[in-house]
């Protein structure tokens, strides 16, 4: 999950698993598998270094012991 922030300035969290796409024109926005379409105001570049850094911290989790 990663938090990214609507336009109007409300956070929420996504599941970074659900998206198909992330492109900017001018705006960031997030296409869902779903077809639904989250306007950001990230930057792409930020999206994207979110969900690295949280399948990152997935695979740390799950990393044998």
């Amino acid at each position: 999950m990663i938090s990214v922030t609507r336009l109007n300035g409300r956070a929420f969290v996504l599941n970074s698993e659900l998206i198909r796409t992330v492109e900017e024109n001018p705006d960031t926005i997030i296409t869902l598998i779903s077809g639904e379409h989250l306007v950001v105001r990230e930057p792409a570049k930020e999206i994207v270094k979110r969900v690295i850094e949280y399948n990152r911290h997935l695979r740390q989790l799950c990393a044998p012991a």
